[in-house]
């Protein structure tokens, strides 16, 4: 059918049809970035096209060159037969108005925790020039790192990951927004090795659990399950981090972790810490927050 289309489509409108059409015959999941096949056909086609991303209907009666043709058409075709996510075929993913360089060395960004930061920790974080240390556990691609370097502009940054691949894609994307004075990227698991202490402490770890691993659709396949399972309730990292948290965290300090869709099982692990549960776009039980004083049980 794909050489079919090289021969008969000639125009961005026609191959736009026809991509809705192989996805939803592929019966594709759309979980990072778009959620739903005509978003994903467009940007696909814009993006391997160099057209702004943002500016379809100027464009869908071009008619394209072979060339052009050939390489879109390439593009959809590995989206629709091998499932592998946009983003892996772009090199591109957005978290919130950055953008990213990613690979399959590393998950495709999707935290929460950047629309916490700033704003959203205020009652914790009177200042943003308060933070001067900060610390990003399980770092991946970098991008809460460059998202804290943002929002806290005097503060020095640590970014950890057990993976010398994702911190290889971490230091493209530390590199691309002119942070490498500020953002310093460590090979560790975890705390082991760390010395500094930290005002914040962000982490977006492993927090899938065993059964739902087996379940997640083809396209989270393609992603690096080192970043994605964490033991058979999903909750190994984080008991880690719980365990060692305090101990990094300067007084007053800020504890901020994502876990999933694991707050019931965490609370029940950990009745005795007063968990507050922040909102953000996707409800308010995706990510906590504690302080040090909590998690030493001083307050």
């Amino acid at each position: 059918m794909f050489n079919q289309a090289a021969q008969e489509l000639t125009t961005i409108r026609d191959i736009l049809r026809f991509a809705v059409s192989r996805f939803n015959e592929a019966g594709l999941f759309f979980g990072h970035g778009t959620d739903n096949a005509h978003d994903e056909a467009a940007y696909l086609i814009l993006h391997t096209l160099n057209l702004p991303l943002d500016m379809l209907a100027p464009y869908l009666d071009a008619k394209l060159l072979e060339a052009e043709k050939e390489e879109v058409l390439a593009v959809i075709e590995r989206r629709a037969v091998e499932h592998i996510p946009a983003a892996y075929l772009t090199h591109q993913a957005w978290q919130g108005e950055f953008d990213f360089y990613v690979d399959e060395r590393v998950i495709i960004p999707r935290s929460f925790i950047y629309e916490l930061l700033g704003d959203g920790l205020r009652p914790w974080i009177e200042y943003d020039e308060l933070v001067h240390n900060a610390l990003d556990l399980c770092t991946g691609s970098g991008c809460l790192a460059i998202q804290m370097a943002h929002h806290y502009p005097d503060a020095h940054i640590d970014a950890v990951d057990v993976s010398l691949d994702a911190l290889e894609v971490a230091g493209i994307n530390v590199e691309d927004y002119g942070l490498e004075e500020r953002i310093q990227l460590i090979h560790t698991d975890l705390f082991e090795g760390l010395e500094s202490s930290y005002d914040l402490i962000v982490s977006n770890p492993p927090y899938v659990d065993a059964e739902s691993v087996e379940l997640l659709p083809e396209e989270y396949l393609h992603e690096p399950e080192l970043a994605l399972g964490s033991g058979a309730d999903g909750l190994d990292a984080t008991r880690q981090i719980l365990l060692n948290a305090a101990k990094f965290l300067n007084p007053k300090g800020v504890l901020l972790v994502e876990i999933g869709h694991n707050r019931d099982v965490l609370e029940a692990a950990y009745p005795e810490l007063p968990f507050t549960w922040l909102e953000t776009s996707g409800g308010d039980g995706f990510v906590f927050l504690l302080t040090r004083e909590q998690l030493l049980g001083e307050e």
